[in-house]
């Protein structure tokens, strides 16, 4: 099944980037993991893309959607599938992300 392309800024001491994973993880999705441990540019690159100070962020397509409460929020929406999973309903709109 395709998937959205994801990508998730994370520090590895964060026990909420863990948990994004893990939730990720769960999902069978496959995201690319960028540390931003001591990198100065690489968390200035997460703040510009999110407007987020905070770790995690995670990026669905491109598009902001927070850490881990709001991929657990969306998840409980019953939101995240349909982002993550995009194919599964090729004649459906992409669905808004509520809290954008």
């Amino acid at each position: 099944m395709a998937q959205a392309d994801v990508t998730v800024y994370l520090s590895r001491a964060c026990f909420y980037c863990t948990m994004a994973q893990r939730l990720l993880n769960t999902k069978g999705v496959k995201f690319e993991p960028i540390v931003v441990d001591g990198d100065a540019d690489l968390w200035q690159e997460m703040e510009e893309r999110s407007g987020r100070s905070t770790v995690p962020q995670v990026f669905i397509d491109g598009r902001p959607v927070g850490g881990y409460t709001d991929l657990l929020a969306l998840d409980s929406e019953g939101v995240l599938d349909d982002l993550l999973f995009p194919a599964r309903w090729p004649d459906t709109p992409m669905k808004e992300i509520p809290h954008e």
